[in-house]
């Protein structure tokens, strides 16, 4: 009985939760308004694009040429640096050690060089004097020697009985005479060499050997500049006057050699005029004239807004690059980046700010001038200056020039 009562009862309940979700899924739920009104556009004809505000000189990501230790920091977010001036220093004890022993090889290599000038020394001479005359004693010694070592053969030789000559004895004689004939040559070669030394000694330092220890301290005095211009760029400066907009760095972080223009160690720019880097459909491109009035806009209040004067146009059309969180970002059209500046204080905005841009174009098709006729294909997409952050899409190397 339960069951042939249960089972009805679930019927109705079930085709009852059919009808009423069916009737819920049919109702069209109003729009939920804009957080913010649109701003509208002052021209009849305009071309619309969104823009990304960035310094005058382009954001110039500062980076170290040499990977170091950071030893001290001179600056802080926002504030205004002159050109040249520090802006923070690696760690220099090991090339400061350095640049001392090479300092040390450098004063060794002149002392070598003032040595070679000032030969002879005064007292360097006479020794080799006396060596010389020493020499030409022993030549007088050894010819002595000689002379009589032939009178004694020849007293031998003119004995007319040959049985009273032993000989051994005339053997003897004879050796002698050749030996003091050596030592006669032996010795009259000590006075050449000794004579030769004094002639040295006399002469100076050869012109040659002078510039061996020339050559010398040049070798090291460019070792000494090569470290002393190490230790200068150990300490990064300023590029321009500018303020400055990001700072990543502290002390006792390790920098790694290189500029990295997502995460840059410190940004700096011009800010005492802004410029606008904004992105037009290459399909509007053509409506575009240089020299148009433009009106950018904030997002978030179309009612701070300012007209922004025309500065140039990038002729290189770049893609526009749309940022899906995926581990890839798909290219979904190109866009033609036009530049335009105004005043720092005509409106409160900042570097890296998005902006609605609305500029004056030759009449065109039907498609609404709005901010995202731009991107119909993408979602959101950005353009992006040099140097942003990396949740902005950026545009090729090519399109601008590197910092």
């Amino acid at each position: 009985m339960i069951r042939t009562i249960l089972l009805p009862l679930l019927a109705v309940a079930g085709l009852a939760l059919a009808i009423n979700t069916v009737r819920t899924s049919a109702q069209v739920r109003p729009a939920n308004p804009p957080v913010a009104e649109p701003a509208r556009s002052p021209f009849s004809s305009s071309v619309a694009g969104s823009g990304i505000i960035e310094s005058s000189s382009e954001n110039i990501a500062v980076g170290t040429p040499l990977a170091g230790t950071i030893a001290r920091v001179h600056v802080k977010h926002g504030q205004q640096v002159k050109a040249g001036e520090s802006l923070f220093e690696l760690d220099s004890r090991a090339l400061q050690a350095e640049l001392g022993a090479r300092q040390a090889v450098r004063a060794q290599a002149e002392a070598r060089l003032q040595k070679a000038k000032l030969s002879p020394r005064a007292e360097d001479v006479p020794p080799l004097e006396a060596r010389v005359k020493a020499a030409q004693a022993r030549v007088r010694t050894a010819t002595a020697q000689l002379s009589d070592a032939k009178n004694q053969l020849d007293l031998l030789e003119k004995i007319t009985d040959k049985r009273a000559v032993v000989l051994e004895d005339l053997t003897r004689r004879r050796d002698a005479v050749f030996t003091a004939e050596a030592g006669v040559a032996e010795a009259e070669a000590g006075v050449a060499e000794a004579q030769s030394e004094l002639n040295k000694m006399r002469a100076g330092t050869w012109s040659a050997d002078l510039e061996i220890a020339r050559a010398d301290v040049l070798l090291a005095t460019s070792q000494v500049d090569a470290i002393s211009t190490d230790l200068e760029r150990l300490i990064i400066r300023a590029p321009i006057d500018g303020q400055v907009l990001q700072r990543n760095v502290r002390p006792g972080e390790f920098a790694q050699a290189g500029t990295a223009t997502s995460n840059p160690l410190v940004m700096i720019g011009n800010t005492d005029v802004l410029h606008i880097r904004c992105d037009i459909d290459e399909n509007d491109a053509w409506r575009l004239e240089p020299g148009a009035k433009a009106r950018a806009s904030l997002r978030g209040n179309g009612d701070i807004a300012t007209d922004v004067t025309f500065v140039r146009i990038e002729p290189y059309v770049v893609p526009k690059r749309s940022l899906t969180g995926e581990s890839t970002e798909r290219v979904d059209t190109r866009v033609l980046q036009v530049i335009f500046s105004f005043p720092k204080g005509a409106m409160q905005a900042y570097v890296g700010q998005l902006v609605d841009v609305r500029i004056e174009a030759k009449p065109g098709s039907s498609r609404a001038a709005t901010p995202t006729s731009a991107s119909t294909s993408t979602p959101t997409s950005t353009p992006t200056p040099e140097n942003a952050a990396p949740t902005l899409p950026a545009a090729p190397a090519s399109s601008r020039p590197q910092s």
